[in-house]
């Protein structure tokens, strides 16, 4: 019984607001990153391949498309390691304020 009613008092507190926080701050970064992860491979594949390729190169029309899309892969990959740097370092953040309490 005792169990019982701890748990319905449990279940009465107020939400915990830094959670709330928490998440909206990995709302953003996930959104921040998602946005860069469209926009940098894409950019770069093409400002790649008209400007320095093909423009500053002389590269040919098919060479061009294959190292810009090197490029854009290896982009990618950037993208995906400052995500996963910053997600961790986030995540031990919190875990560190959330030892602290």
């Amino acid at each position: 019984m005792e169990r019982l009613d701890k748990a319905a008092l449990n279940a009465l507190q107020p939400p915990d607001f830094r959670s709330e926080s928490s998440l909206a701050s990995t709302l953003k970064t996930l959104l921040f990153f998602t946005a860069l992860m469209i926009t940098v491979p894409i950019g770069l594949y093409f400002t790649t391949k008209s400007y320095i390729f093909e423009g500053a190169l002389g590269m040919s029309n098919r060479d061009s498309y294959f190292y810009a899309a090197i490029v854009a892969v290896v982009a990618v990959h950037v993208v995906l390691a400052l995500f996963l740097y910053v997600a961790w370092n986030e995540g031990s953040r919190q875990w560190r304020e959330g030892k602290q309490d």
